[in-house]
């Protein structure tokens, strides 16, 4: 078996570009008027991984816990949003001649005289900060809490690469938590552990996942301390997510408070006391682009079935755009076409969602298909099945098939995932 790091790192990414254009997971932006630079449309599997990321995201470091509220704030804020949070000043890039450019989105709000300048933000972290208030207010949380929001950003990127690593158009998946000044190294180390644990989880390759610790001259304005994780990627060893400990920078600078209840003694249930302090916060941050395209280098795996090398992306159940596809074993028979359509798919379509009906070419062509899209089990309706009530199911890794009865296909998929 060849997996991505045995497989030529030169080629690697044209593969992967490849698969994702051929399988309808990724396009270039504007494809027909010669594309746009740092633009990507996703396409159904793409729209179905990125989703499976993001609810995966949501379920662990949301639903989850009792400490995190959701919220989806506008892309569009106030000008003086981005002035307050030192964007406007200090959001640049140098240019090659050493000028400083902001890589802000500047756009207008009205018409004519009464126009007034705005941004797309170039972040999701200040829509969550100047709701920090309405949060306390709806919710009454205690400390420490947070905020986690997964919505667009913008940058004006002098020069996107690499695909989808690096665009002007992308997605974040972020959390602001906030915490008394005097515990900021233990949720800093906290949320580094539960960073790593949901890479793991997704089932990014770890022996590929490095931390780098940021000096201070290049973090960015809010920050007192940032680890970059970084992956192997076929160009090099680039920043995936982040970790940052932002102070009390931005509560203070938007002139946000907190009423602390300092903890209970002895367990009388009464606070000591109660303070107005400004909160301090710790932000993991995750780029849901930079994570599919770390789960694709990660997944993509090579091997040699039938004396032929076989691509397929070795996504977990639970992750894969599809988790499995439904065919007859030919699609010109209308006893077979029936039963599948009516007795398989319909139902597991209604219990998982995620199915496919897949009835174009011979079983071979559809099997490698679904292999290159990640889907983890095939499902073939033959003519057997019409006496016996049994399918073949084919495992995506192994190759290897059994036969499951019709009525147990459910439970049987609900175990491997």
């Amino acid at each position: 078996m060849i997996n991505s790091k045995d497989t030529n790192e030169n080629d690697l990414m044209d593969k992967i570009v490849s698969l994702c254009k051929r399988r309808g997971f990724v396009f270039q932006g504007s494809e027909i008027y010669g594309g746009l630079a740092g633009t990507y449309d996703w396409g159904h599997y793409g729209v179905a991984l990125k989703n499976n990321i993001k609810q995966n995201w949501w379920k662990k470091f949301v639903d989850g816990r009792r400490d995190i509220y959701g919220i989806d704030a506008a892309i569009l804020m106030n000008r003086k949003v981005w002035e307050t949070s030192g964007h406007v000043a200090g959001f640049v890039d140098p240019m090659e001649d050493g000028k400083q450019f902001n890589v802000m989105f500047k756009t207008q709000i009205g018409a004519g005289d009464e126009a007034v300048v705005s941004y797309l933000r170039p972040e999701t972290a200040q829509g969550m900060f100047v709701n920090f208030k309405n949060i306390v207010d709806a919710f009454h949380p205690k400390l420490p809490f947070g905020t986690a929001q997964i919505g667009k950003a913008f940058r004006n990127e002098i020069a996107p690469r690499d695909f989808i690593f690096r665009q002007r158009e992308f997605e974040q998946m972020e959390i602001e938590y906030f915490i008394r000044a005097n515990d900021w190294e233990k949720y800093f180390e906290y949320w580094k552990s539960e960073m790593l644990e949901w890479m793991e989880e997704v089932g990014l390759d770890m022996a590929k996942v490095r931390e780098l610790e940021i000096p201070k001259e290049n973090r960015a304005h809010y920050s007192s301390r940032t680890i970059d994780f970084e992956f192997d990627y076929p160009f090099g060893r680039k920043e995936l997510f982040g970790l940052a400990y932002r102070t009390d920078f931005d509560l203070k600078n938007h002139k946000l408070e907190y009423v602390d209840e300092v903890p209970t003694s002895e367990g009388t249930g009464i606070p000591i006391e109660s303070k107005v302090i400004i909160p301090h916060v710790i932000e993991p941050t995750f780029g849901v682009d930079r994570a599919i395209l770390a789960l694709l280098l990660s997944a993509y795996t090579e091997d040699k079935q039938g004396g032929e090398i076989r691509s397929y992306l070795k996504f977990k159940p639970n992750i894969a755009p599809v988790i499995c596809a439904v065919s007859p074993l030919l699609k010109n028979k209308k006893e077979l076409v029936e039963y599948a359509n009516i007795k398989v798919y319909a139902p597991l379509k209604e219990e998982f969602g995620r199915v496919a009906w897949d009835d174009n070419g011979n079983i071979g062509k559809r099997y490698r298909r679904q292999d290159e899209i990640g889907t983890p089990f095939c499902i073939v309706i033959d003519f057997d099945t019409l006496t016996d009530n049994t399918v073949t199911v084919r495992d995506r890794d192994t190759g290897e098939q059994e036969r499951v009865k019709v009525s147990d296909l459910q439970n049987y998929i609900k175990e491997k995932i």
